[in-house]
């Protein structure tokens, strides 16, 4: 009798937790300490002020991983993510032509709010690296340039662990000395969406 009274606890214990888990919203299902974020992006940009008439295309991946549990309460909770980027197109449109080229960033340190029911904004900064096949911007500056940026976007939650991505950064473009001439381009704004996948194995 005290078996099947322990077995009909363990029963209702892991049925309560099976429903608190299926009413949570999408943003906190989907996004919970260990989940692995693999996502496909792909946009443009544009720059700003003496660098109005330079554009930007690129494409890639991004994959990331929540390292936090959730932390704050109401619209501030959320959790820490850490994530790389890699956009092997690249496209840099100047008025002395087009350059091709490819960025890697390695860090990417996201706050993801998850108190949403369908939809979980975050905030990011990053570092990068872009290498070109030619000196950016035109002269005697360098083919590598750093690209620091910071960034404000959503994940739209169509379903548990998918969901569409939208983001708007502000980029800067230093080759940070690599050469005597660095104008790069100060201030770029760039406009990115996507698709994410969310999955998590124990």
């Amino acid at each position: 009798m005290k078996l099947i009274l322990v077995l009909l606890l363990l029963a209702s214990a892991k049925t309560a937790a099976t429903q608190d888990f299926s009413s949570r919203s999408l943003p906190a299902r989907s996004l919970a300490k260990g989940t692995w974020d693999f996502g496909l992006i792909g946009g443009g940009g544009t720059g700003l002020g003496y660098a109005k008439d330079t554009q930007f295309m690129y494409a890639g991946g991004r994959v990331g991983r929540i390292i936090t549990k959730d932390y704050g309460d109401g619209l501030r909770r959320g959790n820490f993510e850490w994530a790389v980027e890699m956009l092997p197109l690249y496209t840099v449109l100047t008025p002395h032509g087009s350059v091709y080229g490819g960025s890697f960033k390695p860090a990417v340190c996201k706050w993801n709010f998850t108190s949403g029911k369908t939809v979980a904004p975050y905030v990011s900064m990053a570092g990068g690296i872009l290498f070109s096949t030619r000196n950016l911007p035109a002269s005697n500056t360098s083919w590598v340039n750093f690209t620091p940026q910071a960034a404000l976007g959503a994940h739209l939650f169509l379903k548990p662990g998918k969901a569409l991505l939208i983001e708007g950064a502000y980029v800067h473009h230093s080759n940070a000395g690599l050469s005597a001439y660095n104008p790069g381009y100060n201030a770029s704004l760039f406009f990115t969406i996507g698709y994410s996948w969310f999955r998590r194995w124990e």
